[in-house]
């Protein structure tokens, strides 16, 4: 891998860093013991970008989404998703007032700043499509009638890799909407143990205040877009995905939707780290959380945590 630093590197926009610190600090305080969990959802934000979580119930994946909502000082909606979930639960319906002759729309969930879409593999594959155009147009269609939806806009989506019983397993191509796919996973011994004696005191989400404001995060948004990012990473990126399609351990490799999302993530891992320049190691720390979801492996796993596990192992291998 190219070790590249440019001569004449200059240092992120010092408040716009500042903010995004705050962010991650603020997040901390309630999410405990996963700077790494926060890092990568921060770097999804500011790549704006989705996010998946696979993990088991309780380790603080709804946390992670209201801490980061109230952090930023916007809208927060969890969608529990369910076999009978339809897609206007998700977007929104038109009533008609009677009182004043006119049709109105009743917003739905997915009009929130952060949505929580969890579980998003128990409904069936009409009532996930919604969710696919929200996140991919940033606009939701109801009947007939196209909707904007506000900014910022997060979709962080869970699963459980251990469950697959009455489960609709995500196509490829929503799979490929996310930016990143992470897991928390539980914390260390003393870090629980700090939980367990603090909790019991209320809800610590409802202490948090905005420490970042939207015109901040937009402007931190725009500057990840202009970090620079050299011709021999460009290339080693490049390497890497191809070898997904060549290597007969995988049956589909990274499509360029793909390539293109694992450049945008490196950028905003460059920037969260004071950068406006990319560097081996934002390419290489994000390739697994970036790529694994974006492969197909030729044989069939007994679970979904199995099938992430082995995606994991073949992308680390190959970079």
């Amino acid at each position: 891998m190219p070790a590249l630093v440019p001569a004449s590197a200059a240092p992120a926009v010092p408040d716009l860093l500042a903010a995004v610190h705050r962010l991650e600090a603020s997040v901390g305080t309630v999410v405990r013991g996963k700077p790494q969990a926060i890092r990568l959802a921060v770097t999804t934000l500011l790549a704006r970008g989705h996010l998946l979580i696979e993990d088991i119930p309780g380790v603080g994946k709804t946390t992670l989404a209201r801490s980061l909502a109230a952090a930023v000082g916007g809208t927060f909606r969890r969608i529990q998703f369910t076999s009978d979930l339809l897609p206007s639960d998700i977007t929104g319906v038109t009533i008609y007032d009677p009182d004043n002759r006119h049709f109105e729309l009743r917003k739905g969930p997915i009009f929130a700043n952060i949505v929580l879409a969890d579980e998003i593999n128990r409904t069936t594959p009409r009532t996930q499509s919604a969710l696919l155009e929200a996140m991919s147009e940033g606009h939701v269609s109801i009947d007939d009638t196209t909707h904007e939806l506000g900014q910022p806009f997060m979709v962080l989506a869970t699963q459980n890799p251990i469950e697959h019983f009455g489960t609709y397993p995500l196509p490829e191509s929503q799979m490929d909407r996310f930016l990143l796919r992470i897991h928390v996973g539980y914390p260390q011994r003393q870090v629980e143990r700090d939980i367990l004696k603090d909790r019991a005191g209320g809800d610590p989400v409802a202490s948090l205040s905005a420490v970042i404001d939207h015109a901040q995060l937009r402007a931190a948004q725009d500057a990840v877009e202009r970090v620079r990012i050299d011709d021999a990473l460009v290339d080693y990126a490049m390497s890497v995905v191809e070898e997904t399609r060549r290597n007969v351990a995988i049956a589909v490799g990274v499509s360029t939707r793909g390539a293109l999302a694992w450049y945008r993530a490196a950028q905003a891992h460059a920037f969260a780290d004071g950068r406006d320049y990319a560097v081996p190691d934002d390419f290489k720390q994000l390739a697994v959380p970036a790529l694994a979801h974006r492969i197909t492996l030729p044989a069939a796993h007994e679970s979904l945590g199995r099938a992430r596990t082995e995606a994991e192992r073949a992308i680390s291998e190959i970079v």
